[in-house]
């Protein structure tokens, strides 16, 4: 009887652990490809995908982020979050682009960080991995993000230059799901 009853337990924990697997594949797959449509999003509105490695201060540890490039015919690019990027509904960063506020001229050292910060986000380096930043072979071996409360990513700089109508790389206007609240509207 003992016997039964364990091989009975052992069968059922065997069924719910396959149960659990097969879940975990599912939101898995789901995962990617929600990933997927992002980065095609991307690629379709004539971004370029990248992945950066990113750390915010010495204390805490890297974490890749995927970004997208958007470069311009100039050779200005702005970067923003995939996730950033892809949202229908209002992020702070796409908040903050649109807002174009004024730099309040405070801060001392580099203007984009403390733009980042009188807007209420935090600074964040993006390094990318296949270039040597001690030895940069290219441009934007490092990128300066603004990283807001709700996670939203744009790129330090980018955000700046828009603030006083100057676009770097792409109007993102014309390619984020979130349309610009203070755009006037044609009559």
């Amino acid at each position: 009887m003992a016997t039964r009853a364990a091989i009975r337990t052992a069968l059922i924990l065997m069924l719910c652990g396959m149960a659990c697997n097969v879940l975990a594949q599912t939101a898995q797959s789901k995962t990617n490809s929600r990933e997927d449509a992002k980065a095609a999003y991307c690629k379709a509105t004539g971004g370029r995908l990248g992945v950066r490695s990113a750390y915010s201060s010495p204390s805490k540890p890297k974490e890749d982020v995927q970004l997208c490039e958007y470069r311009a015919p100039d050779g200005s690019r702005i970067y923003l979050s995939l996730e950033t990027l892809t949202q229908t509904k209002p992020t702070q960063a796409v908040l903050a682009y649109y807002a174009q506020t004024p730099w309040n001229q405070q801060g001392h050292g580099v203007p984009a960080a403390h733009y980042c910060l009188q807007l209420g986000g935090r600074g964040m380096s993006a390094t990318d991995p296949a270039v040597d930043i001690n030895n940069p072979k290219g441009e934007d071996a490092t990128i300066e993000m603004c990283v807001f409360p709700d996670n939203s990513m744009i790129d330090s700089w980018g955000l700046m230059y828009h603030s006083d109508n100057i676009v770097r790389g792409i109007d993102l206007s014309t390619v984020l799901k979130y349309p610009n609240p203070h755009a006037k509207k044609s009559k």
